[in-house]
C-alpha cells in the first residue's frame, strides 16, 4: 500500500476515534442529566430552558471571542443569509427539543424521555441512507432490525402513540442532519444557536423577574447557582455532540446514543421507581443484543482495515 494511503488509513482512525470519545461523552452527560433537572422539579419547564438558553450562551461567547478563528466565523455568518437561515432552522429544532426533554423528565416520564432517546437512532440510520447516501453492512443492517423490533415493541407497551418520544427522536435526528453538513464549526455554530434564542427567552425571564413570578432570586442562592448552571449540562454535551456527528457516520453516531438512553433506563426505573415489567425487560435486551451484533461488526470490520493497510 501507498504511504500517502497508509497515512490516509492512520488519520481516519485517529478522526474515527475522536469521534466515538466526543460522542460518547456527549451522551453519557444526557443519559445522567435527569439527576440535574429532578432538582429544579418545582420551576416551569418553560422557564427552565430560558435559562439553559440565556446562561448557555454566556458560557459560549467568552469562548468564541477567545479564539481568533472562531471570533471571525462567527461575524461572517451574519453576513451570510444561507448560513443563518439553517442556524435559525437548527436553534427552533433544538430549544424546541430541551423543552419537551425537561418537561417530560421533571413530570416523571423519564422512561418516555428514554424511548425517545432509543428510537433515535433509527432516524438518524434512515436520515443518513436517504440524505447523506450511507450504507451499512449485512451484520449491521440485522443489528438496525433487531432494535426496530425492539422500539417497536416498546412503543406498543405505552398502548398509545408516545408523542412526546417521537418528537424528541425526530427533532434531534433531523438536527444532527443539518448540523453534520453546515458549513460552519461546531463550537461558533452552537453559539449563534444560542444568540439566536437567548433575545425570546431573556425577554421572558425579564417578565418573570419584574412581576416576581420566576425562580432566580427569589428561592435562595442554591437555586439561582443550579439555574446558572443548566449552561454546563447543555452547552459542553452538545458541542461534544457536533464535534462527533462532524468525525463519524450518522449511523455511527446513532448507536452511540444508546448510551444515553440506557442511563435514563436505569435511573427510571432504579431511583425514580417507574413502572417496569417483564416486556420491558425483554425488549431491553432484545436492544442490547443489537448493540452487541453491531459492536462485534464494527470491531471486525477495523481489525481487517487495520491489518490490510499496514
Amino acid at each position: 500500500m501507498e504511504t500517502g494511503e497508509k497515512s490516509g488509513l492512520a488519520g481516519q482512525r485517529q478522526r474515527s476515534t475522536a469521534g466515538a470519545i466526543f460522542g460518547s461523552s456527549a451522551y453519557l452527560i444526557w443519559g445522567l442529566s435527569p439527576l440535574f433537572w429532578k432538582v429544579l422539579q418545582t420551576i416551569p419547564a418553560l422557564e427552565l430552558i430560558c435559562h439553559r438558553i440565556v446562561w448557555s450562551f454566556a458560557f459560549l461567547i467568552p469562548v468564541v471571542f477567545f479564539f481568533g478563528k472562531q471570533r471571525k466565523e462567527f461575524k461572517q455568518i451574519f453576513v451570510s443569509p444561507k448560513t443563518l437561515l439553517i442556524l435559525l432552522i437548527t436553534s427552533l429544532l433544538v430549544g424546541s427539543n430541551w423543552l419537551v426533554y425537561v418537561w417530560a423528565v421533571n413530570n416523571d416520564r423519564v422512561l418516555e424521555a428514554s424511548l425517545g432517546f432509543y428510537i433515535n437512532p433509527l432516524v438518524n440510520v434512515f436520515l443518513g441512507m436517504v440524505f447523506l447516501r450511507e450504507r451499512m453492512r449485512l451484520l449491521q443492517g440485522v443489528a438496525v432490525a433487531l432494535a426496530c423490533g425492539g422500539v417497536v415493541f416498546l412503543t406498543l407497551e405505552y398502548g398509545e402513540l408516545p408523542t412526546a418520544s417521537l418528537y424528541l427522536a425526530f427533532t434531534f435526528g433531523v438536527y444532527g442532519l443539518i448540523r453534520k453538513v453546515a458549513p460552519v464549526s461546531a463550537i461558533t455554530g452552537l453559539t449563534v444557536e444560542a444568540l439566536i434564542l437567548t433575545l425570546p427567552a431573556l425577554v421572558y425571564l425579564v417578565y418573570l423577574g419584574t412581576s416576581h413570578t420566576g425562580a432566580f432570586g427569589q428561592r435562595g442562592i442554591s437555586t439561582d447557582l443550579f439555574l446558572m448552571g443548566t449552561a454546563l449540562v447543555t452547552a459542553p454535551p452538545l458541542l461534544l455532540f457536533t464535534l462527533g456527528a462532524q468525525r463519524l457516520a450518522l449511523s455511527t453516531m446513532g448507536f452511540l446514543q444508546y448510551i444515553a438512553p440506557t442511563c435514563m433506563f436505569f435511573l427510571g426505573i432504579c431511583l425514580y421507581h417507574e413502572p417496569f415489567t417483564r416486556a420491558q425487560v425483554a425488549i431491553f435486551s432484545l436492544i442490547w443484543m443489537a448493540l452487541a451484533i453491531y459492536s462485534a461488526d464494527s470491531l471486525l470490520f477495523y481489525r481487517r482495515t487495520y491489518r490490510y493497510g499496514r
